[in-house]
């Protein structure tokens, strides 16, 4: 069964349990999929009432835009297992002869870049989702701004987790290009991402307390 067809109380106890997978970056992809589905509630709570007729449209583009995004970062939660297992395997293949290191050493390189390639497209989902949620905080109901501020705040986490998987990835790669072109991709993502999750998050504290 796949990770994220499971139910939460089963998908918790492996996540807590010694199992290898999933771990942090299936995490981060499960806590993006609820944030962005927090962000698909709000808009369906707010299409079709007459008091928010004129953010029908605008919400209506957001929510198509959310669903996508929510299942593509369902779809990652198992990617990141499915490459962790060769990765893992990789790690325990012998060393004795100078053939058998090349060898460990091309397969182990190869196996980063595939794990690696799962967290910097969590990265990038997240982030697309923290903009939804920023286009939504001025533009929908007001009766459910706490779960926009909850779930940017889920999004802000998913984003960070992911890049902490990144790091451990790329520490081990020695293709230098290959680890600047990830730096690059995904650094100002999540610098901007949680940037732009804090001011949204400031925003629905502040409709909160009016």
């Amino acid at each position: 069964m796949k990770l994220a067809d499971k139910t939460c109380r089963d998908f918790v106890e492996v996540l807590a349990s010694k199992s290898a997978t999933p771990g942090g970056g299936g995490a981060s992809a499960i806590v993006g999929a609820i944030g962005m589905a927090l962000g698909s509630m709000v808009c369906n709570l707010t299409i079709g009432k007459k008091k928010y007729a004129q953010y029908d449209e605008k919400v209506k583009g957001i929510l198509k835009k959310a669903a996508d995004l929510q299942d593509e970062l369902l779809k990652l939660t198992d990617e990141d297992a499915e490459c962790f297992l060769p990765l893992s395997r990789a790690y325990g293949m012998p060393k004795n002869t100078e053939q058998e290191r090349k060898l460990k050493s091309e397969t182990l390189e190869r196996c980063l870049k595939e794990a690696c390639s799962v967290p910097v497209n969590i990265v990038k989902k997240a982030y697309e989702a923290i903009e939804l949620h920023e286009a939504l905080v001025d533009n929908c109901s007001k009766l459910a701004i706490s779960d926009v501020g909850v779930g940017v705040q889920c999004l802000k986490a998913a984003i960070i987790g992911a890049q902490l998987n990144v790091i451990i990835n790329i520490n081990s790669i020695k293709d230098e290009e290959y680890v600047k072109k990830v730096k690059l991709e995904t650094e100002p993502l999540v610098d901007k991402g949680a940037e732009i999750a804090d001011k949204v998050y400031k925003k629905v504290l502040d409709k909160l307390c009016k």
